[in-house]
């Protein structure tokens, strides 16, 4: 595709702000989701905190030349759920997050030393495009799910369908809002609009849902109530980092509790490993330029583990390339690292503005919903776009993308003792097994 900014440059200073604040909204939901759903006295503005370090971690050890945001990882949920169930206290599951993020990122490690002895080429060949591009297709459509029942978060879903009560239908409206205001923006805009069409419709979305909300609340008419403005009265000033709580934790693990941390963590990492190849291929068909040789796949590796461990330091949650931020790059066609720069820092200065960060959390799951149908789809389509070179003609070709998508999208996941191997892990790893088999007539008939 065409890029406006292109990796290495630099908007100016009010665009960069405004490119900036907008790759935070993309990522915003899901970073801040995962310490929600842990709880356990985790902080929200901890995990936006540790995600802009992370994010600065990858950045310098990737040389500023791969512009993805680092997030808060849901592949380790079931991990994280497992350092607090293991531990004697939460201080001590505190603890057990940062050791666990610790072993994560010491696989990565492992791996990225041995790629940068033996190269990139046999993977390459292991994962070409027939294997890699309906991969990626499937991590926009896994997420399909997530969009729709955000969209229609209000609805009740019966197993079947969506039934549309009054709420249902005001949520929906909103989503639908923010979803054409985005479209509009990107398609019809002139520059600037197209370079921020998630601001735009974000804010398009909000305003109708606060209407709704406020006529809502003044005629007692709970049906209208889309945005949770009682947040604000709980709301905590400072992020409130893990290793100031997981101080007195350390002293209360023992080596039973390590070793059940690393049976939670280490399979876990090898399952990102193959998210993190998918997500860079993804990627580098974005910027057409090749990020497994250019920083090289060594680099993102070492990036990806050790940014995980920083931000698990600071909020808990390991964290991983996000491809929100990815679908953002895609459709704003703004690849400036400078951008994904402010964006880490910005992240950083506002988890001490509790306010704010409430503000950003309010926005309501409707809202977001119909901004993350066109980021997954976004996803989605350009994995498909890596297999149009490809001959679908030729049976082989044709069941290793057909294996790929429909285990991906039949939701093939596989929970094995602790750890659980995602759809996409599943699609991938069936995709590459089917690939190698169904090759071998080609080898024999080069030979």
């Amino acid at each position: 595709m065409k890029l406006v900014y292109n990796i290495k440059d630099k908007p100016k200073f009010g665009q960069l702000i405004v490119f900036a604040f907008q790759q935070l909204l993309a990522i915003l939901a899901a970073t801040i989701a995962v310490p929600s759903i842990i709880g356990n006295g985790m902080s929200q503005s901890a995990a936006l905190f540790g995600a802009g370090v992370g994010t600065i971690v990858y950045l310098l050890f990737t040389k500023f030349r791969s512009p993805v945001f680092l997030g808060s990882s849901f592949a380790f949920i079931g991990s994280m759920f497992a350092a607090f169930g293991g531990a004697v206290s939460t201080a001590a599951g505190h603890a057990g997050l940062i050791i666990g993020a610790a072993f994560a990122a010491l696989v990565y490690v492992v791996i990225a030393i041995v790629i940068k002895f033996v190269g990139v080429e046999w993977l390459n060949k292991l994962m070409p495009a027939v294997v890699i591009g309906p991969t990626v297709a499937i991590i926009g459509l896994s997420l399909a799910g997530n969009a729709v029942g955000d969209a229609l978060k209000f609805a009740t879903n019966n197993g079947s369908a969506y039934e549309m009560s009054a709420h249902g239908w005001v949520g929906f409206i909103c989503a639908l809002v923010t979803l054409l205001t985005v479209m509009i923006c990107s398609v019809y805009g002139k520059k600037m609009a197209k370079l921020i069409p998630f601001i735009i419709g974000i804010l398009a979305g909000y305003a109708v849902a606060a209407i709704f909300t406020v006529i809502g609340i003044k005629t007692s008419n709970e049906a209208l109530q889309v945005i949770d403005f009682s947040i604000f009265s709980n709301m905590k000033w400072l992020p409130d980092f893990t290793f100031l709580k997981a101080v007195k934790g350390f002293a209360e693990i023992d080596g039973k509790y390590i070793a059940t941390i690393a049976v939670a963590y280490v399979p876990v990492a090898f399952v990102v490993f193959a998210e993190h190849i998918a997500d860079h291929k993804n990627l580098s068909s974005i910027i057409d330029k090749d990020l497994l040789a250019d920083p090289g796949l060594h680099r993102t590796l070492l990036g990806d583990g050790i940014g995980s461990l920083a931000g698990s330091i600071f909020g808990g949650c390991p964290n991983t390339t996000y491809g929100e931020s990815v679908g953002c790059v895609a459709i704003t066609g703004n690849a400036s690292v400078v951008t994904i720069l402010a964006t880490a820092i910005i992240a950083i200065i506002i988890s001490f503005f509790g306010p704010f960060v409430t503000f950003l959390s309010s926005i309501p799951s409707c809202v977001m919903g119909g901004v993350c149908i066109t980021l997954y789809g976004f996803i989605a389509v350009s994995g498909l776009k890596m297999i149009q070179g490809v001959d679908l003609g030729e049976n082989k070709n044709l069941f290793v993308v057909s294996t790929i998508l429909i285990t991906g999208i039949g939701g093939m996941a596989l929970k094995i003792g602790q750890v659980t191997l995602t759809s996409v892990a599943c699609a991938l790893i069936l995709g590459i097994i089917v690939n190698v088999l169904l090759s071998r007539k080609d080898n024999k008939a080069s030979k």
